[in-house]
């Protein structure tokens, strides 16, 4: 009886943990990025991809940012703490323990590479420049201003991560969806940071909206978001996709306008919408449509 209790203790302490840092690298916006990785997984495959490589190439994503984001929480905790919007990321972190929240890194990084391996040669050796890249990003609001695009870049290796898992090789497709979420991707950060614009003065940081004042990095924003659409169309034209995925792409664009028309420069008060409900919708519904029309097709 004594040795279950110790048993169900010791896996209600393990789950806590767990939970703890699953809330700590919000794990839940991994929306962002893993739809653009299908996306590019099934325009590989031309169709179904194989299962096995599906899932590999999902567990490789999960495990590439939840790594990247535990690995920030680290290395940012003098700069979170005097941040009233980040303060609560050190106080979880002490809670969990430094030492556990740097074993989940690593043990993130070790499957993220075993997956790679498993999925072909020319993903396990792009691998390594993948955690150089998310790892990189962490520490560059410490000496650019275009650090927005170095998080646009990390994320935009999901769906080339992803297309060189299903063929091995690689073509012009999955370097437009790259270029895209880099684009979405640098837009909607430069929005999210503007609410940080005073810590980062005061911390010495560096931001867009730092350097443009709020106005000029949402005028940024909007036009980096007006580009992005415009490769999400030139992708049909490496593809067979077709009106479906056009019309998705048309749909994206009045989102995006949904999200500008939300964020003010004198009245930021609507960020998290903006933020996080309308770039969700983006990524799943983008997927959608991009999916429905292989199938159709």
């Amino acid at each position: 009886m004594n040795e279950t209790h110790k048993v169900k203790r010791g896996f209600s302490y393990l789950l806590k943990k767990i939970t703890s840092i699953l809330d700590l690298i919000k794990f839940s916006h991994t929306i962002f990025s893993f739809p653009f990785a299908i996306m590019s997984a099934f325009l590989a495959a031309g169709g179904m991809p194989g299962l096995k490589q599906l899932m590999l190439i999902l567990a490789a994503l999960v495990t590439a940012r939840s790594a990247a984001m535990s690995f920030n929480r680290l290395v940012d905790t003098s700069y979170d703490v005097h941040n009233p919007r980040t303060a609560y990321r050190v106080a979880l972190q002490k809670k969990i323990g430094r030492k556990h929240v740097w074993v989940f890194t690593i043990v993130c990084v070790i499957l993220f590479i075993t997956c790679a391996w498993f999925l072909n040669r020319l993903a396990f050796f792009m691998a390594p420049l993948a955690i150089l890249v998310i790892f990189g990003y962490s520490y560059t609001k410490r000496f650019t201003h275009l650090s927005h695009f170095v998080l646009g870049l990390a994320l935009g290796l999901s769906p080339i991560g992803a297309w060189v898992g299903i063929q091995g090789t690689l073509t012009a497709t999955p370097f437009l969806l790259g270029l895209a979420v880099v684009l979405w991707t640098a837009g909607f950060d430069i929005i999210y940071a503007c609410q940080d614009l005073e810590h980062d003065i005061k911390s010495g940081l560096y931001s867009i909206p730092k350097k443009l004042g709020i106005k000029g990095a949402l005028i940024l924003s909007g036009v980096l978001h007006l580009f992005m659409v415009w490769v999400l169309l030139a992708v049909s034209r490496h593809t067979d996709l077709g009106i479906i995925y056009t019309i998705g792409v048309c749909t994206v664009a009045a989102l995006l306008v949904y999200e500008h028309s939300l964020v003010r420069p004198k009245d930021l008060s609507k960020i998290n919408t903006a933020f996080f409900t309308v770039n969700g919708i983006i990524s799943v519904g983008l997927m959608g449509v991009t999916l429905l029309d292989i199938f159709v097709r």
